[in-house]
């Protein structure tokens, strides 16, 4: 039915040619089809009405899509469906809408019946093939709407991260974590819940259990508010000035602060415009890191380019000219619009919090509990490149001051620095300073202070929270100059002089040379390494001087890898051990296990191996480490494991499926094929891979957004998926549900008559896999569901008739159904196969 997408054209230049000056209307003085379609000749008037045509589809002067329609003669308008919306800006929630409403018909015209969604007038123009609708919001700009809307009624939800984290050994006691993370959305409120039981392992040692969050928070445009119990934290500041000292373990209180959680990322252009001057119409292409990411059209003469449409960030970009198909121009611009400052109409951002200090929910007990603390920061947006913070806070008996200053000198060069004082503990200060040039950067920082960290807790990587695992007290100092230099696209150089004073103190040099070549028609990477470090305790408090030369070879098939490395360095007692190592990895696609790894070291005091494996189940993912050490020959392992908990629209499931996100969606997938992987793609960015069962998608918060479906693999099998995508529209925390069926499908053709053998056109066919609709000569082709291969005909919302097709009797070749005419006789039920 497609090769009438083209008609629209010919179509409009024949009115273009015989109709009158009236024959083309604005919308609000609405122009009958019939009016119209006077100026063209008899011949196309079959072709313009009740078949497929290509509109575009205006909503309230905004692009709502490319699509394909029916156009009868009693004035309605019915959608088959969007063929493409990459150029609209309405949200896909808003797009769904309307869809279901112009998939049922609706006609031309004032809207007096059937006004869903604040419709109020349709119109067709036939000169530019264009569905306009206007609704009672036509007065809205989308362009200038900054921040995503929560959703109505809010949303409910709960992701729990259940992890356990074991290590021990022959020479070491046995030590575990076992954290527990929880989001909850309630309405348009997030439930926040984090503790765990740790027991460190040494002698005597029991199980302490700790709580550190435990609050419900509400975001708003621009604000975020938090009551309850928690660990004061830094969130909402482009730059968090440095302070030391105790800082407040546990809150009981309140917090607020500037909050982007619901900006829209790009939606505002970059502090700094880029601008192009062109001699002719002309078009830009915009390029990051190689990749295309936005085209505009531009006129003749000096312009900027529009730079809303592009990501936030700071990164540079390729701007090329493009006139007459050649590229006149290229330019290297940088895009400034900070993630965390998204408004430089909003200069301040700011956090503070109130509250009492207590152990209430922790079995560490804390003196000061009940003891009155505070804090406050601010950041001041004091030049698009400048950006100052004071920060002060009451912890205990102890007040803290802060002041920081980010500058950039230019889009190639920052620089960062900080003053802090603590009362009873000193003061201290950190710079630091960031080239980057063309084929490299220039890395210079130093830092000053007297550190007390003996009652401080360390928050890791995976948000857990333990006691300082290195304690001291007394004046520190780091200072560090790192250079980087790619010398070509295969060889690379970095170096780094540093000088430390405290727990470490002396001067440390660390050259490296990178190249990436072949070796025996391998792909290999190799480093060479010279250093001279000051002591330690693993090297006898002596210097640690030495070289590495490592390699990773690229085995033929994917995922091999084979890493060996030999060299010198300090041993346990200062004296130099020489050592090397040979090692193997494998990635596994199938199966539980990931990956695998092991390797073999030998040193001066013996052999030592080493060995690892990641795996992931549908319940839950992790690694496994095992050693044998050189030194002592001790054996020693290690286990972390992480599992998911999602409840959502009255469904449950564990996965070990790694979430990355704050929101999520349950999927039930149904299938006729036994053997079948879907693909799940948030058009955020995320996806996953779905297999007949319970799965799990991830998905962002706070903006509404799709969920498309479609097969994994380039090999698609004769199916279709129902639903084809998945609206969502979520808080953090939030869990929504969606159940989808792959049916098994056959192409069916066949033509459509009525009694008398007439053919039918404008007839919808519709069946459980899909719909279409009969051209001029009664001919339809559409997906038939194999397992129910039925078929329904409907004209302006009425069944006419119904047809079961048997599969075992009509002819086929292929997966292509062979139905021939269709004699569809009104008033009857069913249908049936016309004769002889």
């Amino acid at each position: 039915m497609f090769r009438f997408a083209c008609l629209p054209v010919a179509i409009a230049l024949a009115a273009c040619m015989g109709a009158s000056a009236q024959s083309v209307a604005a919308p609000s003085t609405h122009l009958s089809l019939l009016a119209q379609a006077e100026g063209l000749p008899k011949e196309f008037h079959e072709h313009f009405f009740d078949v497929p045509l290509a509109v575009r589809v205006m909503l309230d002067r905004q692009v709502l899509g490319e699509a394909m329609v029916v156009l009868s003669r009693d004035e309605r308008v019915t959608l088959l469906e969007f063929s493409d919306t990459r150029d609209s800006d309405i949200g896909a929630v808003e797009r769904e809408a309307w869809q279901a409403l112009l998939q049922k018909g609706i006609a031309l015209g004032p809207c007096e019946r059937q006004c869903a969604n604040g419709l109020v007038a349709v119109h067709y123009s036939l000169e530019n093939s264009e569905l306009s609708l206007l609704s009672n919001n036509a007065e809205r700009d989308i362009n200038a709407t900054e921040h995503y809307e929560q959703p109505e009624g809010g949303s409910t939800g709960l992701m729990l991260k259940n992890q356990l984290n074991l290590s021990g050994g022959q020479a070491q006691d046995l030590s575990g974590r076992y954290g527990l993370q929880a989001i909850a959305s309630l309405g348009n409120w997030t439930q926040t819940f984090s503790g765990q039981l740790t027991k460190s392992g040494g002698p005597g040692d029991e199980v302490q259990h700790s709580v550190y969050e435990l609050h419900t928070q509400k975001e708003l445009q621009n604000n975020f508010l938090r009551i309850g119990y928690f660990t004061p934290d830094s969130i909402g500041l482009s730059r968090q000035p440095r302070s030391f000292g105790n800082s407040p373990d546990t809150a009981l209180g309140l917090m607020l602060g500037s909050s982007d959680s619901l900006a829209k990322d790009g939606a505002k252009p970059s502090v700094y415009p880029i601008y192009v001057t062109a001699n002719r119409d002309a078009t830009v292409e915009i390029y990051r890191n190689g990749t295309l990411i936005n085209t505009q059209q531009v006129k003749p003469g000096l312009q900027a380019l529009d730079t809303r449409p592009l990501p936030g960030g700071i990164y540079d970009i390729e701007v090329r000219l493009i006139e007459d198909g050649t590229v006149t121009s290229r330019t290297d611009e940088l895009v400034y619009k900070p993630n965390n400052w998204s408004n430089p109409n909003q200069r301040w951002r700011y956090n503070a919090f109130l509250g009492r200090e207590s152990a209430l929910l922790s079995s560490v007990e804390n003196p000061d509990d009940g003891a009155l603390t505070a804090g406050a920061a601010v950041n001041y947006l004091l030049h698009p490149r400048a950006v100052v913070g004071l920060s002060a806070r009451q912890v205990r008996d102890q007040s803290q001051l802060g002041a920081s200053m980010d500058i950039g000198l230019s889009s190639q060069s920052s620089l960062y620095t900080s003053v802090y004082q603590a009362q009873d503990r000193g003061v201290g200060m950190d710079v630091q300073a960031v080239h980057n040039y063309g084929s490299g950067s220039v890395i210079l920082s130093h830092n000053r202070s007297w550190l007390d960290n003996r009652d401080t807790w360390e928050t890791l990587s995976d948000g857990s929270r333990v006691r300082q695992r290195s304690p001291y007290n007394g004046n520190i100092s780091n200072s560090s100059l790192g250079v980087s230099h790619r010398l070509s696209t295969q060889n690379s150089l970095n170096a780094r002089l540093s000088h430390s004073e405290g727990q470490v103190a002396g001067v440390g040099l660390d050259l490296g040379w990178m190249r990436n070549a072949k070796l025996f028609g391998h792909d290999t990477s190799w480093r060479l390494s010279v250093f001279d470090r000051p002591g330690s305790a693993s090297s006898g408090n002596q210097r640690n001087r030495g070289v590495d030369l490592s390699l990773t070879m690229a085995l033929g098939s994917e995922g091999k890898r084979l890493t060996g490395s030999v060299g010198s360095r300090a041993s346990r007692d200062g004296r130099t051990d020489r050592n090397a190592s040979l090692g193997y990895q494998q990635d596994i696609k199938s199966g539980p296990v990931r990956s695998v790894n092991a390797a073999v070291q030998t040193d001066t005091y013996g052999v030592g191996l080493t060995g690892s494996a990641q795996f992931e189940t549908d319940l839950a993912t992790g690694d496994v480490q095992m050693q044998r050490s050189s030194y002592n020959q001790a054996l020693s392992g290690s286990l972390n494991l992480s599992s998911n908990l999602m409840v959502g629209g009255k469904k449950m499931v564990l996965t070990g499926q790694d979430m990355g996100s704050n929101a999520g969606m349950i999927i039930d997938v149904e299938s006729d094929l036994d053997e079948i992987e879907l693909r799940a793609d948030d058009l955020s960015g995320s996806g996953a891979i779905l297999r007949p069962g319970r799965n799990v998608v991830p998905v962002a918060a706070y903006k509404g957004g799709t969920v498309q479906f479609d097969f994994q693999g380039n090999d698609a099998p004769a199916a279709t998926i129902q639903p084809a995508r998945a609206l969502y529209h979520l808080n953090k925390g939030g869990v929504a549900y969606q159940k989808i069926r792959v049916m098994k499908t056959l192409t069916v053709l066949g033509r459509l008559v009525d009694a008398q053998g007439n053919p039918m056109k404008g007839h919808h066919v519709v069946n459980h896999a899909s719909r279409g609709v009969t051209e001029v000569d009664g001919f339809f082709s559409m997906e038939l569901s194999a397992s129910t291969p039925t078929l329904e005909v409907v004209r302006d919302e009425k069944v006419m008739c119904r047809f079961a097709l048997d599969t075992n009797i009509l002819p086929t070749d292929g997966d292509v159904l062979m139905a021939g005419d269709l004699r569809c006789i009104e008033g009857r039920v069913a249908g049936q196969l016309a004769q002889g």
